[in-house]
């Protein structure tokens, strides 16, 4: 049987139909079952292996206990939404309103396929960056758009400013931007973002802005689009509590935008999850309102993990990226004479028990081979196993020789 056609677009928008029609496991699935199967350490997946901060856990059970158990409101529980509008004032010095500005979601995906199917007509044209999170070709096929990337090339993974101006067009609906950048770890620097700023205005598109490692930066502060000259009208801000309190089980996310932008949104929302994770709703207010230390040591801990694998990569015989941001560090294997990283990834754990996943993954099909040895690898896991697995890999010299 047939896939029936918003599926097939999606499937096929993500990379993962097949010549012959089927939907392909993700690289993401295989890794897994490779290390589920091998016992490797899988540093493919981006969750951490430790929970996050005991007051957040404590208010979700408290809330359990509390009878918290039924629908939430639509909108999402007050108590959430006033807290995600005192952050964005207090982070940012952006004014939202709790009431009418906030949409609390099934995890910053969810707020990002609401939007999707809210804004973006048959043929509108959605710009993304490249390589993207996998989930954006799926949604945005499955939206009807059509898909158009601007690659990042590595070592910095910078966008290339008069590349972007020739993407964006008068048949932008969206400008899609993650930053901090997941797969690659980067951040974009000030101009960047002032340029889609100009771009969205000359060409009336919308901005909409993937934020969750919005505090795991190692560097610079974190600049949310939506606070620059000229964009909170046009910016749909989404961002998430799993990466920043660790609970990415939970999928509580939420985006800010001005009323009307909001109200098209929840249009769709209500006919996805309808409402979501009402016990979790608290908990993730209790985060939010955490000392501005949590927020700094939070950072300063993945810092320091990102540098005791970078090290290990290098130990190896890796070249290595800069990463500066998010949980993830982009290594290239041709050193070690492995110019396909898929290949690599899939004999990675039988060389060194370790698990990683190939940069392809988060590429079209069009410009994939220009990741073709480069691999990305998450560090948010306990330090030990960091240390463990830097280990492992270091024996990789003898064993490809």
């Amino acid at each position: 049987m047939e896939i029936p056609g918003p599926w097939r677009r999606a499937a096929a928008g993500a990379g993962l139909l097949s010549s012959d029609g089927r939907i392909a496991a993700t690289i993401f699935a295989e890794m897994s079952a490779l290390a589920h199967a091998t016992g490797a350490i899988n540093l493919g997946q981006g969750f951490p292996d430790e929970d996050g901060p005991a007051e957040v856990l404590e208010a979700a059970a408290r809330s359990i206990r509390d009878g918290v158990n039924q629908y939430p409101p639509g909108m999402g529980l007050p108590v959430l939404r006033y807290a995600v509008a005192h952050h964005q004032q207090r982070f940012y010095g952006l004014e939202v309103d709790p009431d009418r500005e906030v949409l609390v979601t099934a995890g910053a995906t969810e707020a990002l396929a609401a939007t999707l199917l809210a804004l973006v007509e048959p043929g509108d044209e959605v710009v993304t960056f490249e390589p993207f999170y996998d989930a954006y070709g799926a949604l945005i096929a499955l939206a009807g758009g059509r898909h158009v990337t601007v690659p990042l090339r590595a070592p910095d993974f910078a966008p290339d400013l008069d590349r972007l101006a020739d993407a964006v067009t008068d048949r932008t609906r969206i400008i899609l931007v993650n930053n901090p950048h997941n797969p690659t770890g980067a951040t974009f620097d000030d101009g960047t973002l002032r340029a889609i700023v100009e771009l969205a205005e000359r060409h009336d598109a919308y901005i909409v802005t993937d934020e969750v490692y919005e505090h795991l930066r190692f560097e610079t502060p974190h600049t949310p689009v939506a606070a620059l000259p000229g964009a909170s009208d046009r910016t749909i801000s989404i961002s998430s509590g799993g990466k920043t309190f660790a609970t990415t089980g939970w999928k509580i996310g939420w985006l800010t935008a001005r009323p009307e932008l909001v109200t098209a949104v929840l249009a769709v929302k209500q006919f996805l999850t309808y409402v979501n994770g009402a016990p979790f709703q608290p908990a993730i207010a209790a985060g939010l309102g955490l000392p501005d230390s949590y927020f700094t040591s939070i950072a300063e801990a993945l810092r320091g993990k990102r540098d005791v694998l970078s090290a290990g990569l290098r130990a190896a015989g890796f070249a290595v990226f800069p990463s500066r941001a998010t949980y993830f560090v982009v290594a290239d294997a041709a050193p070690l004479g492995f110019p396909d990283a898929v290949e690599f990834c899939r004999e990675l754990p039988s060389l060194a028990g370790v698990v990683a996943i190939p940069l392809s993954a988060f590429y079209s099909e069009a410009i994939r081979g220009e990741a073709r040895s480069m691999v990305r690898f998450a560090f948010c896991k306990r330090t030990d196993v960091l240390e463990r697995a830097s280990e492992r890999l270091a024996g990789l010299h003898s064993r490809v020789a």
